[in-house]
């Protein structure tokens, strides 16, 4: 590897990041939940605020607002995303596949739209957005042999928001991991 590059900002070296212990302490949180196929939302909500308040987060740091489908929960997430005390937004939803392929562009539009507002706006907006081909997909994944998405999802939006704020704090040459200078990257002037 080149010696230019070998003092790199590494985020494992940082302490105030933790992806094992996401930490909610000091954080808002907006839960975006679809109302479609409740039963199953119901428990991912419960899961993601259950892993927003084990985090260390406050009862009073979290919001949660209904949508009424998956489709609507861009809109809503994009209303909470913007407002500048909530740090983390976690949409949740079941998209069953049906006889159609509607499922499969419901979930790409909802997905992509996500991933774009999250990007555009470097806050994370976590996507708890099951697509499964029946309910007992779905129970399987709210706690079930394949996991709890809904909690899941939560952890992973405040990871992320960790990362963002490593990302901001960041300052070169200000510790032992850091970029390199501008001048040893810099490239020889023209003659």
């Amino acid at each position: 590897m080149d010696a230019t590059y070998d003092r790199r900002f590494d985020m494992r070296s940082d302490p105030t990041i933790q992806h094992d212990r996401p930490d909610a302490a000091n954080r808002c949180a907006a839960i975006v939940v679809s109302r479609y196929h409740t039963e199953i939302t119901d428990l991912l909500e419960e899961g993601a605020r259950k892993a927003f308040l084990e985090a260390g987060g406050s009862a009073d740091h979290l919001a949660i607002a209904d949508a009424p489908g998956a489709f609507e929960l861009v809109a809503i997430a994009s209303a909470w995303a913007r407002r500048p005390e909530i740090d983390v937004v976690v949409t949740l939803g079941c998209i069953v596949t049906g006889e159609t392929r509607h499922d499969r562009y419901l979930a790409a539009a909802v997905a992509e739209s996500l991933a774009n507002l999250s990007s555009e706006l470097s806050k994370p907006i976590a996507f708890g957005v099951l697509t499964v081909s029946d309910l007992d997909q779905a129970r399987a994944r709210c706690g079930g042999a394949h996991g709890h998405k809904g909690r899941e999802s939560m952890q992973a939006a405040l990871a992320a928001a960790s990362a963002i704020d490593a990302a901001r704090r960041w300052r070169p040459n200000s510790g032992s991991r850091s970029a390199p200078s501008a001048a040893a990257t810099a490239r020889p002037s023209s003659p």
